[in-house]
C-alpha cells in the first residue's frame, strides 16, 4: 500500500500552532477521528502517548512520525501536519520539529505501519522534499507533492530495474549495506543518503536494506568480486561472510547518514583494509552477532570497535533486565506501603494477603533480572542458542551454587550473570566453530542437543568453581569489615555505607552494604538501614537530576531515561544508574558516591530511621525523621548532578548518533 493511499485532503492541516508535542498529536488524532478511521479515539491517543513515552518518534531533520498499531484504528491511515512554529519534540538530534505524519494501523496487521515508516523515511532523503511539503499553500498542493515524490515500492528481495538497456548487467563502483536496530527508518534513509552522494560523484552503487520486512536489492557474488569496496553500516546481524577477501568498511548506521561524502571518499581511497576470516568461520558464526564481531575475525578492527559492540552486547542484556528491576522493585515497595499496620514486627510487608501477594510477585519478578540480563547478553553474542546457557548462569549467579557443600550457596550477584553472560555468549560462539566439521544433516542436532546441553555443563562448571566462591567470599568479608566498625563514628560509618551503595549498583560491594543495614534492622537499629537506603536511592534521584539540569552532557538515549530513574531512585532501586555508569565510569561512579556518601553521612546525623530493608519513599509515612531523611536524599543528589555536570563534557553529534545505534527497550515497540 502506497502513501498516497492512506493520506486524503481532509486529514491534512497546515501552519498549525501547538504548543507542546501532546497538544500537536492530540489535533493530528482528531483529524483521523473526524475522518471515522478511528473506533475509539481515546485508546489510540493513549497507545500514540505511550509510543513516545518509550522513545521520542522525531527522526531528525525537523521531522516526527508519531505512530502506534492500535485497538482502537478503524482503517488504516495517515495525517499530516506542518507547523508555524518549530516545536520542541525531543528529536534525536534535537531539531525542533516542523512537519509531522502521523500513521494509524489496527491492532491486527502486524506490519503495515513498519512498511509505511520506511517508506516515509526514503521521501524524507529526497531534495528539497520537507521544504517543498512546508512551502505547500493548500492540502491539494502538499498531497500532489507527495504523489509527484512517491514510487512503487520493491517487493523483498528485488533488484530494481536498470533505468536505461545500457544499465542492464553493468557492475557498481561502490556497494553498501545499511541496517539499523529495528530496520525501520534509518536502514532506509542511510541507503537514500548514500545513493545520492554516489550519484553526485559520480559513482555506479547499489545499496542491500536489511529492513523489518527482510533484505532487499540483495547484492549478488558477481557484483561482490567486481565492487572496488563495500560498505557495512550496519548496528545489528547482516551476513558479512560473503565479502570476505574484499576491501570492507564497517561503521555505524548513523555515519552513513550523516557523513555520505566522506564514507564514499575513504571507500574509494584504496586503503580500505580486505576482510579476513578463520577457516573455521561460518556464516552461522558471523550470522550471530552485529558486524564486525568481537573476537577479531575481521582485519583491521581497532579495540574502540571493539568495545562499542561489546558495549551494544551488555546494553542488550541491560535494556532486557531494567523493566523487571523497575516493575519488581515497585511492587516490592508497594508491598511494604499496603503492610503499614504491621511495622516493626517480623511479618512486616507480608502480614495481610493483599500485601503478601504483591510482595511475593515482586520478589519473583526482581530474582529474574539476573538469569534476564545473563541471557540477552549472550543471545547479543551469539544467537538464540546462547539464551539457555546464558540464563542458566545468570541463575546460578542468583542462587550463589558453588560445588561443595563446604563452601555455601554464596551469590554472585550482578557481576557473576555479566560474567555468565559473556562467558555463554563465547562458549556458543566456540562450539559453533568445532560442530563445523560435521555433516548437515546434523545441524537440527545442533541446536536442540549440542548446544543446550555442553552450554550448560561448561557455563555451570565457570560459575560453580569460578565465580561463585571467589565473589562470595569478598562478599563476606565486606561484611565482616562493617561489622567490625560498628563501634566508629556514626557519621564516618554512614558515609561509608552510603558510598558503597554507589561503587558497584548492585554488585557485591552494593550487597555487602545492603546485607549489613538489613541485619542490623533485624537487630532493632533502623539507622544503619536509613543511610544505606538513601545511598542506594541517591545514584539514579543524582543522573536524573543532572540529565535535567545539564542536558547537552548526556547523550539522546541517556535523557529518555529521566523520568524513569526518578522513579526507580524513589523506589530504591540503584540499578538504574548503571547505563550511565557503564559508558562514562571514571565520572559517573567517583559523583555517585560523593553524592550517596553525603546522603549516608547526613542520614546517621540526623537520626533517620527505616523500618523496612526496602521501599524507597514509599516508607516516608513510616520513617523515622521524614523531613531531615529526605533533605539528606536531597542534597546528596544534588552533590550527584552538580559534579556530573562539572566533570562531563558536551556530548558531541557523533557520539549521540553512536548512542543511538544501541538498541533500546523503546526500540522494541516499533
Amino acid at each position: 500500500m502506497r502513501i498516497t493511499q492512506l493520506l486524503r485532503e481532509s486529514r491534512i492541516l497546515l501552519n498549525a500552532h501547538a504548543a507542546t508535542k501532546a497538544e500537536a498529536i492530540h489535533m493530528m488524532v482528531e483529524m483521523l477521528s473526524r475522518d471515522s478511521c478511528l473506533g475509539n479515539t481515546e485508546d489510540y491517543e493513549q497507545d500514540v502517548l505511550m509510543r513516545e513515552a518509550q522513545g521520542s518518534t522525531g527522526v531528525g531533520h525537523g521531522v516526527a512520525i508519531p505512530h502506534a498499531k492500535s485497538v482502537g484504528v478503524s482503517v488504516p491511515a495517515l495525517a499530516a501536519m506542518t507547523l508555524a512554529e518549530p516545536l520542541d519534540y525531543d528529536s534525536l538530534d534535537g531539531t525542533p520539529v516542523r512537519l509531522l505524519f502521523m500513521i494509524a494501523v489496527p491492532d491486527t496487521d502486524a506490519n503495515l505501519h513498519i512498511r509505511v515508516l520506511a517508506d516515509l523515511a526514503r521521501l524524507l532523503m529526497q531534495d528539497n522534499f520537507c521544504d517543498s511539503l512546508l512551502a505547500a499553500p493548500d492540502p491539494a498542493s502538499f498531497l500532489q507533492i507527495l504523489i509527484d515524490h512517491e514510487t512503487p515500492r520493491p517487493a523483498p528481495g528485488e533488484t530494481p530495474e536498470p533505468e536505461t538497456e545500457d544499465d542492464a548487467g553493468a557492475l557498481y563502483d561502490v556497494l553498501a549495506v545499511t541496517a539499523c536496530p529495528m530496520g525501520i527508518a534509518h536502514t532506509y534513509m542511510a541507503a537514500q543518503a548514500l545513493e545520492r552522494q554516489a550519484a553526485a560523484m559520480g559513482l555506479r552503487i547499489k545499496v542491500e536494506t536489511h529492513g523489518a520486512e527482510g533484505p532487499r536489492n540483495i547484492l549478488t557474488e558477481e557484483e561482490i568480486a567486481a565492487a572496488t569496496c563495500i560498505v557495512v553500516a550496519a548496528d545489528r546481524t547482516v551476513d558479512t561472510k560473503r565479502f570476505a577477501g574484499r576491501p570492507v568498511l564497517f561503521l555505524p548506521v548513523a555515519d552513513a547518514l550523516r557523513q555520505p561524502g566522506k564514507l564514499l571518499q575513504r571507500a574509494m581511497s584504496g586503503g580500505v583494509p580486505v576482510m579476513t576470516l578463520p577457516e573455521s568461520d561460518t556464516a552461522e558464526d558471523r550470522g550471530s552477532s552485529p558486524a564486525p564481531v568481537l573476537g577479531g575475525v575481521i582485519a583491521g578492527l581497532d579495540l574502540r570497535e571493539r568495545g562499542r559492540h561489546g558495549y551494544a552486547h551488555l546494553m542488550a542484556g541491560l535494556n532486557h533486565m531494567i523493566p523487571f528491576v523497575t516493575g519488581g522493585g515497585i511492587l516490592i515497595a508497594l508491598s511494604y506501603f499496603l503492610d503499614r499496620a504491621n511495622v516493626g514486627d517480623l511479618t512486616f510487608g507480608s502480614g495481610t494477603s493483599l500485601s503478601w501477594l504483591v510482595g511475593q510477585v515482586g520478589e519473583y519478578t526482581f530474582r529474574m533480572m539476573y538469569p534476564i540480563m545473563a541471557g540477552f547478553v549472550a543471545t547479543a553474542m551469539a544467537g538464540p542458542a546462547a539464551l539457555v546457557p546464558g540464563m542458566m548462569g545468570g541463575y546460578l549467579a542468583l542462587l550463589g551454587m558453588t560445588a561443595t557443600p563446604a563452601e555455601g550457596w554464596v551469590s554472585s550477584g550482578f557481576w557473576g550473570a555479566l560474567l555468565a553472560g559473556f562467558v555463554s555468549g563465547f562458549l556458543v560462539r566456540g562450539m559453533r566453530r568445532l560442530c563445523t566439521k560435521l555433516p548437515a544433516g546434523l545441524d537440527a542436532l545442533k541446536t536442540t542437543l549440542i548446544y543446550p546441553v555442553v552450554g550448560l555443563a561448561l557455563v555451570g562448571a565457570f560459575m560453580v568453581l569460578l565465580i561463585n566462591p571467589p565473589l562470595g567470599r569478598f562478599n563476606d568479608w565486606l561484611y565482616e569489615c562493617l561489622n567490625s566498625m560498628r563501634g566508629g563514628s556514626s557519621a564516618v560509618m554512614g558515609a561509608l555505607l552510603g558510598a558503597m551503595m554507589a561503587v558497584d549498583f548492585g554488585g557485591p560491594i552494593n550487597k555487602a552494604a545492603y546485607l549489613f543495614g538489613t541485619v542490623t534492622l533485624g537487630g532493632g537499629s533502623e539507622r544503619f538501614m536509613a543511610s544505606v537506603m538513601v545511598g542506594g536511592m541517591v545514584p539514579p534521584l543524582g543522573v536524573a537530576l543532572a540529565c535535567t539540569l545539564f542536558p547537552k552532557r548526556f547523550t539522546a538515549a541517556e535523557r529518555h531515561s529521566t523520568v524513569t530513574n526518578f522513579l526507580l531512585g524513589a523506589s530504591f532501586i540503584t540499578e538504574g544508574a548503571l547505563p550511565f555508569a557503564l559508558r562514562d565510569p571514571l565520572r559517573v561512579i567517583p559523583s555517585c558516591m560523593a553524592g550517596s556518601a553525603l546522603a549516608g553521612a547526613l542520614s546517621m546525623l540526623f537520626g533517620c530511621g527505616v523500618p523496612a530493608p526496602h521501599g524507597g519513599l514509599y516508607l516516608l509515612p513510616l520513617t523515622e525523621g521524614r523531613l531531615p531523611l529526605l533533605g539528606a536524599l536531597a542534597l546528596g543528589s544534588t552533590l550527584t548532578a552538580a559534579l556530573l555536570g562539572l566533570l562531563k563534557r558536551d556530548v558531541t553529534p557523533e557520539e549521540d548518533a553512536e548512542s543511538q545505534a544501541v538498541p533500546s527497550a523503546a526500540d522494541t515497540k516499533d
